[in-house]
């Protein structure tokens, strides 16, 4: 799983957000708070000074003024102060930082200048209050998303991965919460699942020994009569039972191999070419007398590791098909590199089929191709086949007529 798609992730990075948005509120509110008590203690203490000064200056009395404030009128007013707008100013002079207001009255313009403000200072270290405790803020918020994210995926995690592991029980069952509610639908869902599959595993067992004993004692009758006959018209129709016996038990390991769990890394590699160059050889005699030939393009030798029986139903049924229904012409099986591509000057795949079997993942839907005999159930097992194998099924029609089947057993 991607870092960007992990749910704990998501989880530390909505708590981190959401401070950043706090702290930044709270910012803004603390901002405003500070200029506004800056007002209130110096703006309003320098306007109460001037207004006990301006008059007492008016009438010639003494502006002795309180520690720190100074009060000059007129010509007085020291030349760096002189020239300022109406209202507090900051002023910096010689390093030193100054808030003054500057006003006039009935003899002239005047200042009042507090010298010894602190102002700055107290609002600097409020800030850095601040700052310090919205970067606190975040801070926790980080810890306690993560903290959250673990207690809430950790279980999550578990829960999985017990899935996963295809454990008997889960855990969490005991819970009360929603992951609880959770553990025990998965749990019922597992058990469910597992009693089908235990079900589908006795039917195939059971469907492999009441099918293989008859198709058995069949087989053995019809080599009997084969022998045995002494005209032709009793060894063709034997040939012909032992032949549809053989294939029907063929198609029996076929659809048990598939009812298997795929385990392909235990099995030992077979030579692909090998398969397909036995079965173009075992279907000539289906364009026997016809005017159709069955040629067999040899290529690069490759192995997959898979069962023997798979491999030679899925291109057997390929070139079986290609071979029924194929008028006249050519039927070509070719090996190129990890592929085999049966092709043929047929009618082609109805519209039906072809927009089915195109469609991914509808292998179960695939309709059979008309009248598909032997180890295939048409299409929809070749499908299926591949599916099991790894391997990818694609067709389309040739320019001069025609199908192209291609299966290709690269990994993808």
């Amino acid at each position: 799983m991607r870092a960007a798609e992990s749910l704990r992730r998501r989880i530390v990075v909505a708590f981190v957000s959401f401070s950043i948005v706090l702290s930044l509120f709270i910012a803004v509110i603390a901002a405003l708070a500070i200029e506004g008590i800056e007002v209130h203690l110096v703006d309003n203490r320098l306007a109460e000074a001037a207004r006990w000064a301006s008059p007492r200056q008016a009438a010639g009395l003494p502006t002795e003024m309180p520690a720190g404030l100074r009060f000059h009128h007129g010509d007085e007013i020291p030349q760096p102060l002189r020239g300022l707008p109406e209202g507090v100013s900051e002023v910096d002079v010689d390093g030193a930082g100054l808030h003054v207001l500057t006003g006039a009255d009935a003899n002239g313009p005047y200042v009042v200048v507090d010298h010894e403000s602190d102002y700055e200072k107290v609002e600097l270290v409020v800030y850095s209050m601040f700052a310090a405790v919205l970067l606190g803020i975040m801070v926790f918020a980080a810890v306690l998303g993560r903290f959250l994210a673990r207690r809430i995926v950790n279980p999550i995690t578990e829960l999985a991965d017990a899935v996963g592991r295809g454990s008997s029980s889960l855990p969490l069952t005991d819970r009360r919460d929603e992951l609880g509610i959770l553990a025990r639908a998965l749990e019922a869902h597992t058990a469910e699942l597992r009693a089908f599959l235990d079900r589908e595993r006795f039917f195939t067992g059971d469907v492999s020994h009441e099918l293989r004993s008859p198709l058995t004692v069949i087989m053995g009758a019809a080599e009997i009569l084969m022998t045995q006959a002494g005209s032709e018209a009793i060894r063709a129709p034997a040939e012909r039972i032992y032949r549809a016996a053989h294939e029907a038990a063929e198609c029996v390991t076929v659809l048990l191999l598939l009812a298997r769990a795929p385990e392909l890394g235990r099995l030992p590699p077979v030579q692909v070419d090998a398969i397909a160059s036995r079965e173009a050889e075992r279907y000539r005699s289906l364009v026997a007398g016809r005017p159709v030939t069955l040629r067999y393009q040899d290529g690069p030798a490759f192995a997959i590791q898979a069962p023997a029986e798979l491999c030679a139903a899925a291109i057997g049924n390929l070139v079986r098909n290609a071979c029924q229904y194929t008028e006249r012409g050519e039927v070509l099986v070719q090996v190129k590199a990890g592929r085999v591509v049966v092709e043929d000057t047929g009618p082609g795949l109805p519209d039906a089929v072809r927009d089915t079997l195109l469609q991914p993942g509808s292998a179960s839907a695939v309709v059979p191709s008309k009248g598909s005999a032997g180890t295939g159930l048409g299409l929809s097992l070749v499908r299926r086949i591949c599916e099991y194998l790894g391997a990818t099924l694609s067709y389309e029609d040739r320019a001069s007529g025609g199908s192209r089947f291609t299966i290709d057993f690269t990994p993808t």
